[in-house]
């Protein structure tokens, strides 16, 4: 409905302007975003404004009076007003006085009809038939439900179906709440006039009850013959013969009573009429659906919430200080881009010049800063702290991790979970059986019902059609889908399909890789130990061995040379550096002669081990790996290096055993390594030594053995086995191809996200579980009643008018439930 007072919008004056897309009126003068287009500056009230502006210029400047016809300039214009949501600028105020008077009267005149703005391409899908994928807008060809887009937009116009349904809705009460006055006054004890009783009582009740069933329940009446044409049989079917059954019996009964025999009329010698019932059963219908796509609308925040992340704009680093700002739509690869303190990250890239602190919380779920400095990569949609820096983009639009996210998020809501084969298999029924149902409890309330029975009859009839409800059967399981997959993405757990999370909450045995699992994933100096009656310090030993290695392109330098740059040690000059292949390295120290490496190594130089032999087959017991130092002859210590374990994983895995599952390690590593990092973190069987196919047949071994099993890895050698598992999770931090072959991944790549999967993964199927349980009993208890099977002990027989609100609350129940796994603690 249109509002003639609050919907105006206040006059320009002559120090302020007018948004041209939202209306406002903006102060130029104020600390506000504004744009220059054509030599001319337009202001706007919040940078989301100027970013649509600058997308499409010409669909905001100019406005046609509907009244006059005259073109408006938007931002300087003087008179506005809002119509079913539509922005409407007239020349004068003459002009908007007369549209307010009578909007329909200019509807040739006014803006296209509000609809959602979406992008080029939106693909349109069903929330209750996922496979359901179109590329307009419509209604589902199964269930009748509109579709909405596959990836959720952040425009914020309102749903157009909710909007209309609102207007019908509040139309439809202005006509129905005398409709029930008339109807069931008398059963109240209210006394009404003689013209409002009788056979012109019924006339009244004809006229106040047609526009109601026929144009505010037109929609429903559209798809249920549609249901019926194609043989998709669903909830829209079963309301449209309910109340279509409802209205013509009482308009047959109120135009020609004549062709119903005597013996059906009341002792009032009127037949009964149901006119209210359709009334009031297509509105609480109306109702029903504005409650829930509000509440599917919130099922989609989760992916909102993603794209809100991204920036609408960035800054061009140009040459000589010369920045500029665009659109991200303009950002190339390689463009370099200049990010401010506190902005967050538009796109990914590489860090080319300064430093900061990143917050990656979207990505990884921890709300610890990382600090990120000159050839670290940055996540497009992170927050920047403190620091600024220029970084050179290296992906794009789709390219990048966050659209990737969406994208996976998007594809698991979208998907359906072996659970809800049981719904579908039930739902192919359901339909026809409501219908046999209904007509049977028409024929017994005939053949054997009280008088009249032809009302009793009807009302039993008109009442199973209404208030069995196939969508909250179909709803159960793809609400729930889709709020925890945007709930997983959150907490850096991305799932892939529906079908994951119900595996990963049936799992009863993990197996998971040493290297990049559980550990670390690269070497790093966990021991410094100078021998019996070394005159170095830990310092001076690190020192002059990275100084050796720095040359070294073994795996095992880098550590070293990285654990002496995080020391802040100063290397020394060495000279005639010569490496011995499979041993270590040899050079000058000044006038001393020093070497690093093996065993062998120091016996290649005759020196012996003597001094640090126990301490170094505890450090060799441990797993690592220990390199010995010489200076002049003299052994001065050894430096241990091992792939660290990740700090949580000991508290991760034990949360994993707590929670009933088995854990199993598989590497490819030696036994005495694999033992060791078992031994620490309290892990019984362990396979070492591995290939890629036999860590496959390894769980293709424990599945024969009646285990649910996943899999958790992050290598190229994981993925046969990740595929084999029952569930596979990659690390993100692995290869492309473990992630290819998984069901899920886990953004942060430590076992702590994968506790989260598995409590994600255990709420989500109970959730479906409640909602299903629900579902089924709502229906096997609704529908006998409805039939009148309490009438012969209790003399109770169901409205329509009840059923019609029970089935409705019954799906925005559903939709309910599922919105609670947004708050499950992870």
């Amino acid at each position: 409905m249109h509002d003639m007072t609050a919907n105006h919008a206040a006059p320009v004056t002559g120090s302020s302007t007018r948004d041209p897309v939202c209306g406002m009126t903006v102060d130029p003068g104020a600390s506000k975003p504004s744009h220059e287009h054509s030599g001319r500056k337009v202001h706007f009230c919040n940078p989301g404004c100027r970013d649509k502006f600058i997308a499409a210029p010409e669909d905001h400047l100019i406005g046609v009076d509907p009244v006059c016809g005259m073109h408006i300039d938007k931002p300087t214009a003087d008179f506005m007003s809002k119509h079913d949501g539509a922005r409407v600028y007239f020349c004068s105020a003459n002009c908007q006085k007369r549209f307010d008077g009578d909007p329909q009267a200019f509807a040739a005149g006014l803006p296209a009809p509000l609809v959602a703005d979406v992008p080029a391409g939106t693909r349109w899908i069903c929330p209750m038939d996922p496979e359901i994928d179109e590329d307009q807008p419509g209604d589902c060809r199964i269930c009748g439900m509109p579709l909405e887009p596959a990836v959720p937009s952040l425009d914020d116009a309102p749903n157009p179906e909710i909007v209309d349904f609102t207007r019908r809705l509040w139309i439809g009460s202005v006509f129905t709440l005398p409709l029930l006055v008339i109807a069931m006054g008398p059963h109240v004890g209210l006394s009404l006039p003689g013209f409002l009783t009788g056979s012109s009582g019924q006339w009244i009740q004809l006229v106040l009850a047609t526009p109601v069933t026929l144009w505010c329940g037109l929609p429903f009446f559209r798809r249920a013959a549609s249901s019926i044409v194609s043989g998709n049989y669903n909830m829209w079917t079963l309301i449209g013969l309910g109340t279509g059954a409802a209205f013509l019996y009482s308009l047959l009964a109120t135009v020609a009573p004549g062709v119903f025999p005597e013996e059906l009329r009341e002792p009032s010698g009127t037949l009964g009429i149901y006119f209210e019932s359709a009334a009031v059963i297509i509105l609480l219908v109306l109702l029903g659906q504005i409650l829930e796509g509000r509440a599917r609308e919130r099922t989609g925040s989760a992916i909102r919430a993603l794209l809100s992340l991204a920036p609408k704009t960035a800054i061009r680093a140009g040459e000589g200080g010369q920045d500029e700002e665009v659109p991200i739509d303009d950002i190339a690869v390689d463009d370099l881009l200049r990010v401010r303190a506190n902005d967050r990250i538009p796109v990914d890239g590489t860090i080319v010049e300064g430093s900061s602190l990143v917050d990656e919380a979207m990505l990884t779920g921890e709300p610890v800063p990382v600090a990120k400095s000159v050839g670290d990569t940055v996540t497009g949609g992170t927050l920047n702290g403190a620091g600024s820096f220029v970084m050179k983009a290296d992906q794009v639009g789709a390219g990048t991790v966050l659209s990737q996210i969406v994208a996976m998020v998007a594809s698991a809501q979208r998907s359906r979970a072996p659970v809800q084969a049981l719904a579908d298999r039930f739902a192919g029924w359901f339909v026809p059986g409501v219908v046999v149902i209904a007509v049977l409890a028409f024929v017994v309330w005939m053949l054997v019902g009280p008088e009249p029975r032809l009302a009793y009859a009807l009302v039993a009839l008109v009442t199973v059609l209404i208030i069995a409800c196939p969508c909250a059967l179909g709803l159960a399981t793809p609400m729930s889908i889709m709020v925890a997959a945007g709930r997983g993405a959150g907490a850096g757990v991305l799932v892939k399909d529906a079908e994951a999370l119900e595996r990963l909450a049936d799992a009863n045995v993990v197996v998971i890789d040493k290297t990049g699992t559980l550990t670390e994933g690269h070497p790093a100096v966990t021991d410094i130990v100078p021998a019996a009656g070394s005159k170095l310090s830990q310092d001076e030993l690190l020192a002059i061995a990275a100084s050796l290695e720095r040359s070294s392109e073994h795996p095992l330098a880098g550590a070293i040379v990285a654990a002496a740059t995080e020391r802040k040690l100063e290397f020394k000059q060495v000279k005639d550096f010569a490496s011995v292949t499979g041993k270590g390295i040899a050079a000058k120290l000044g006038r001393k002669s020093v070497a690093f490496g093996n065993a062998g190594m120091m016996a290649a130089q005759n020196i012996a081990l003597t001094k640090v032999l126990s301490g170094a087959d505890k450090l060799k017991a441990a797993g690592k790996t220990v390199m010995y130092l010489s200076v002049s002859g003299r052994l001065e210590g050894m430096i241990a290096v091992a792939d660290p374990i990740k700090d949580n994983a000991r508290a991760s895995l034990d949360a994993l055993r707590r929670d009933g599952l088995k854990v199993v390690l598989a590497t490819g590593d030696d036994r005495r390594t694999a033992e060791a990092v078992a031994g620490e973190l309290g892990i019984d069987e362990v396979h070492a030594g591995v290939m890629p196919v036999e860590k496959a047949a390894l769980v293709e071994n424990l599945k024969s053995r009646g285990a649910t099993v996943a899999m958790a890895g992050d290598g190229v050698n994981d993925a046969p086995a990740l595929a084999a598992a029952d569930i596979g999770i990659a690390m993100a931090t692995g290869s492309e191809v473990a992630i290819e072959s998984a069901g899920m991944t886990l953004l942060k790549g430590d076992l702590a996200a994968l506790v989260r999967a598995r409590h994600l993964s255990r709420a989500t199927m109970r959730n479906i579980r409640q909602n299903l349980f629900f579902a089924f009993v709502y229906n096997g208890v609704g529908v006998p009643i409805a039939a009148g099977v309490l009438y012969p002990f209790l003399g109770l027989l169901l409205s329509p008018i009840i059923a019609s609100a029970a089935m409705s609350l019954s799906s925005v129940s559903v939709i309910g439930n599922a919105l609670r796994l947004r708050n499950v603690r992870l």
